[in-house]
């Protein structure tokens, strides 16, 4: 089997496991995202969610983020870890794309990536959540997941996000990122993973397929 079939099978399968792929992070404008996403570094989810509920209501608008006082928004970003270095990135990140940007958030990975704070990781989630162009969101379920079910043989970001675009369908990438998520965090997690309750299985080894991943029990 290829690994384009075993992709198929893989982004099939997780849909029918999780009909709704949705973001975990929680905003209601793209810019929103983007912050939310820098905070997510090395940090959960969870806790990011608490976080910008308090400094959303805050700073509602962004042109109110690119006039923020840097301490200020450390003090609010504190729980998320490395407080100092995001709240800097945040308002430079928010003051280039209101004053330098028109406030129009960028079409590609490069200029996306040209922003305070903004890497390889936020960009794809921004060009495939905002813009709904074809992305891959490298975060960690994504590259151990992914390799488990080899459909790449790289733990490189970039490389896993190149290796994914050329098998997964463009216009399933992103929710299949997102399904992805879900499934590590409930079933193919980074220590014991619940190979024995997977419901991934049933899809991956019926009509007589031989889907094998590369986890060792």
């Amino acid at each position: 089997m290829t690994k384009k079939e075993r992709a198929v099978y893989a982004v099939n399968g997780l849909e029918k496991i999780y009909p709704e792929a949705k973001c975990s992070l929680v905003y209601t404008h793209p810019y929103e995202l983007m912050i939310a996403g820098r905070l997510s570094a090395q940090c959960t989810d969870a806790r990011v969610n608490i976080v910008t509920k308090e400094l959303f209501a805050k700073y509602p608008t962004l042109k109110s983020f690119a006039d923020a006082e840097i301490d200020d928004v450390a003090e609010i970003v504190k729980p998320c870890g490395l407080y100092k270095t995001k709240a800097k990135s945040i308002v430079e990140m928010a003051h280039k794309l209101y004053y330098e940007m028109n406030g129009v958030i960028p079409k590609t990975i490069e200029e996306l990536t040209t922003l305070s704070g903004i890497g390889r990781k936020t960009a794809n989630l921004i060009m495939g959540d905002v813009h709904h162009l074809p992305a891959i969101v490298t975060d960690t379920h994504c590259i151990r997941i992914c390799g488990r079910l080899k459909l790449t043989d790289s733990t490189d970001p970039k490389t896993v996000e190149k290796d994914l675009l050329k098998i997964i369908p463009a216009e399933k990438g992103s929710d299949f990122c997102h399904r992805i998520v879900i499934f590590g965090r409930e079933y193919c997690t980074a220590r014991s993973p619940k190979c024995e309750s997977c419901p991934l299985r049933e899809y991956l080894n019926s009509d007589g397929r031989s889907f094998t991943c590369r986890i060792k029990k």
